[in-house]
């Protein structure tokens, strides 16, 4: 059989039984200290800037990752150190990847919980120096599992950001081949329909086909701006955006059907953010469009917004299908798609604008089913 990577990294730190029978006889005099520990832990992170703007969220989701932590402590010295531990380990990494907390400073914060477990293990079994070495070398390893697991999280990122780089090396090229040379020939039949326009008098079925045909050429021009604002990063033209306006207006420019409502809060609190509102629109244009499709024929969709001190955000949600899992690991890529008829460049392009803004674009599912897009960007003060 297969070795794991969790198995080979217990291997290489020589992580056994008597490892795992040291932890557990460490936890009843670790978990009353649990709590204090988690202080201690963010207290390190928070005193480092970039840490702090990766983390904080309010007090409230700092409190939550506090109790987090202490579940967290529990199950490191509880396990069991099973494959289940792994993924369970590795999905936090992930987080820690999609935040952007910078790896260096997980080993500083790693080194509490190391010193405050030797100093609990110091405590209970000083009395016992065979069995304190025997606590503090477990300890010791699976703190240094715990690291080695964060780091295969930022490996692995690091290896799909090169993907992603070499793809859209050779999207952009082929892009930047293709656009102006489609122009032209959209442009042509632009100039052709125009002048139809004015020949085919009262036949209502002409007419109709000839809007058929504006529309579709709209679409087509459409694709061709996405694709080349994709490669060409236009400049931002930053200035004080009112961002409730700028969401509601684009809420308002979505076409949609009788039987998708559409409900707005929060926008009026919204304070102003530095950016290019022309991008911005953009951005929420092309969330709100899609979850409008998600919720149709019949559905909802709601924008939440709220501010706190570090920025604002805005969920964008709907009562569709969700995203199945496969998907949400590609979900920012060019190209990919959930619509029948998508090209699948909305998304990228959402990232690309929020990012370039200073914020970010992330998915979740909605407890009650269907999607949510969380845009977050920087307010002024924080910045």
């Amino acid at each position: 059989m297969v070795e794991t990577v969790f198995e080979e990294l217990k291997r290489y730190v020589r992580f056994g039984e008597a490892d795992e029978r040291a932890l557990r006889a460490l936890h009843p005099a670790a978990a009353p200290r649990f709590a204090n520990i988690a202080e201690v832990f963010y207290d390190r992170i928070l005193s480092h800037e970039e840490a702090r703007k990766a983390l904080v969220g309010g007090e409230s989701r700092v409190g939550h990752l506090k109790e987090t932590l202490v579940s967290w402590m529990d199950t490191l010295l509880t396990g069991p150190w099973d494959e289940a531990y792994w993924q369970h380990r590795y999905a936090i990494g992930r987080v820690h990847v999609r935040i952007g907390l910078p790896q260096h400073y997980m080993f500083g914060a790693m080194n509490v919980i190391r010193a405050e477990l030797a100093r609990i293990a110091w405590g209970r079994f000083h009395a016992a120096p065979d069995e304190l070495e025997v606590v503090r070398n477990a300890v010791g390893k699976i703190v240094d599992l715990e690291l080695a697991v964060m780091l295969h999280t930022y490996r692995d990122d690091l290896l799909a950001q090169q993907a992603r780089v070499e793809r859209l090396s050779t999207f952009g090229q082929l892009v930047g081949s293709i656009g102006h040379d489609l122009r032209n020939p959209l442009g042509v039949i632009e100039t052709s329909l125009y002048i139809l326009r004015g020949r085919v008098g009262e036949d209502e079925r002409a007419v109709k086909h000839l809007d058929r045909i504006g529309e579709q050429l709209g679409i087509a021009n459409g694709i061709i701006t996405n694709l080349l604002d994709m490669i060409r990063n236009r400049p931002l033209k930053k200035e004080p955006v009112a961002l409730g306006q700028v969401v509601a207006g684009a809420a308002a420019a979505v076409k949609r059907p009788d039987g998708v409502a559409v409900a707005l809060s929060g926008l009026e609190a919204l304070p102003a953010v530095d950016g290019d509102p022309v991008q911005l629109r953009q951005v929420f244009v092309n969330l709100l469009e899609n979850a409008v499709y998600a919720a149709s024929p019949r559905g909802a969709v709601a924008v939440r917004a709220r501010a706190d001190g570090s920025g604002v955000s805005i969920d964008v949600e709907d009562s569709g299908p969700g995203v199945d899992p496969a998907t949400q690991r590609r979900l920012f890529e060019p190209l990919i798609t959930t619509k029948e008829r998508g090209v699948g460049l909305g998304l990228a392009l959402v990232k690309q604008i929020a990012e370039r803004h200073g914020g970010s674009v992330s998915y979740s599912d909605r407890a009650e089913g269907g999607a949510r897009f969380t845009v977050r960007l920087p307010s002024p003060a924080a910045e």
